[in-house]
């Protein structure tokens, strides 16, 4: 039997030939540049990059995603470096939106390209309300969460059969400017399923000391994934109360997925799903995978 084989074609003829429009000039198109990997991005992210007269980018969208762009368009990298650990400009969150609404005004197509998914602790909320409140129009084009993704890169499953049918999304960093935390530790601490932490490394110590206060338990499995999905990836595997000393010891930084809950242990048998060999695995503590766990099957 001959295996006939589909030649592969280029993203941009894909698109096309799904009817998907590029960029409009004097709109903002919100796009999320996925976890990582910059084959996550989206075709129709694809589309509106290569259709652009100005990209505004962040640090956590891979730069060869520029390469999409056309002749004679402008990147602006927008990046806010938390860490401080380079001289880069940071932006304020007020500087990026006026350059999007006055590049719009200017009847620029524009991109505002963010790494995951711009409504995901992206600030894209924030940002369509400027365009709105400026009279310009606005497009959202979801990307790949590392929410989701992150977890999955290290082969954890953010829910699984018998172990969680839940999960909770939920900030490591909150507007240090705000009076009272938002975060309800009480009933994230009695919360069943998985709880995910996004910009969470600087805050482990207090995140892990807010679950255990209210009775999270300590032998709770945990995990970090740090620069998911790219060559760069770690994965740190340990428990809840272990988690703030194994972490500092690792030299693991942001950015990083934080997951707590019984499905972190699952990443224990499944291991990274892709390129191994390029990603590595700490796994300082070692609590027994939860009995309920489904064993990945082996092919007789």
């Amino acid at each position: 039997m001959t295996r006939q084989t589909t030649p592969r074609r280029d993203p941009f003829d894909l698109a096309a030939r799904l009817g998907l429009d590029g960029a409009r000039p004097g709109w903002v198109h919100l796009v999320g540049a996925g976890p990582g990997d910059p084959g996550l991005l989206t075709l129709r992210g694809a589309a509106l990059l290569g259709s652009a007269d100005l990209v505004a980018y962040d640090r956590l969208a891979d730069p060869r995603l520029l390469d999409l762009l056309p002749t004679g368009a402008e990147a602006v990298r927008v990046g806010k470096n938390p860490d401080r650990s380079c001289r880069e400009r940071t932006w304020t969150q007020d500087e990026i939106t006026t350059l999007l609404v006055q590049a719009a005004r200017e009847g620029k197509a524009v991109v505002r390209l963010k790494g995951g998914d711009p409504f995901v602790f992206g600030r894209g909320g924030e940002e369509a309300l400027a365009c709105r409140e400026a009279g310009v129009p606005f497009e959202v084009v979801s990307g790949v969460s590392s929410a989701v993704a992150g977890p999955a890169a290290a082969g954890i499953p953010v829910t699984h059969r018998g172990l969680a049918t839940g999960v909770a999304f939920v900030t490591g960093h909150e507007d240090p400017a705000k009076p009272t935390s938002q975060v309800d530790w009480e009933s994230l601490a009695r919360f069943h399923g998985t709880l995910v932490f996004l910009m969470g490394v600087r805050n482990a110590p207090e995140i892990c000391s807010r679950l255990r206060e209210h009775g999270r338990d300590d032998a709770t499995p945990a995990a970090v994934v740090q620069w998911a999905t790219t060559p760069r990836q770690r994965v740190l595997h340990t428990t809840l109360a272990s988690l703030p000393d194994d972490l500092a010891g690792s030299g693991m930084g942001s950015p990083a997925t934080i997951v707590v809950g019984d499905v972190a242990a699952v990443g224990r048998l499944l291991g990274p799903p892709a390129e191994p060999a390029r990603r590595t695995t700490t796994t300082p503590a070692a609590p027994p995978v939860p009995t309920t766990v489904d064993a990945p099957k082996v092919p007789a």
